[in-house]
């Protein structure tokens, strides 16, 4: 598969294209560490909490395009599970804070580290250069995906209002 067709100077719409199929394959290679005990949907629940927490059901629902009683259902599975922490704010007695447990803490560090060296076989066998320049790219792509998170996160929801 050649995903790598594009211009001495490509253009967003080309890098997304290819960054999209490497996603994908990343998808695939990533099924070789499977996710058991957490689902797919669960595992996106651990992955906004670990970097938002404290947050509210409602917030974490909008974060998943999901809504209330399902992401509630998706928690609950994960609190039983020993995964997720529910405490009440200090603030509003009617508000529930989700914090991810010690022991999701620890699933996402054995997840990262199964697919870690899952990508390393595939990097091993890229050209030093090459991995290189996928670290550099990979670094920046990182830090502005970052800052966009957290800026639309900053930005106050109506729908939480």
């Amino acid at each position: 598969m050649t995903v790598t067709s594009f211009s001495p100077r490509p253009e967003p719409r080309e890098i997304a294209r290819v960054t999209s199929t490497a996603g994908e394959l990343l998808e695939v290679l990533w099924g070789q560490a499977a996710t058991a005990p957490a689902s797919a949907s669960q595992l996106r629940v651990l992955l906004v909490l670990e970097h938002n927490e404290g947050i509210n059901l409602r917030t974490l629902a909008d974060r998943l395009a999901s809504t209330p009683p399902s992401t509630s259902r998706l928690c609950d599975r994960l609190q039983a599970a020993g995964f997720v922490e529910r405490d009440i704010s200090p603030a509003d007695r009617r508000e529930v804070r989700l914090y991810l447990s010690s022991r999701g803490h620890a699933f996402l560090a054995d997840l990262r580290a199964r697919r870690e060296k899952v990508l390393q076989a595939v990097l091993a066998q890229m050209p030093a250069a090459k991995r290189a320049a996928l670290l550099e790219g990979l670094e920046a792509f990182c830090q502005v995906a970052a800052t966009q998170m957290h800026d639309e996160a900053e930005q106050p929801d109506s729908r939480s209002a």
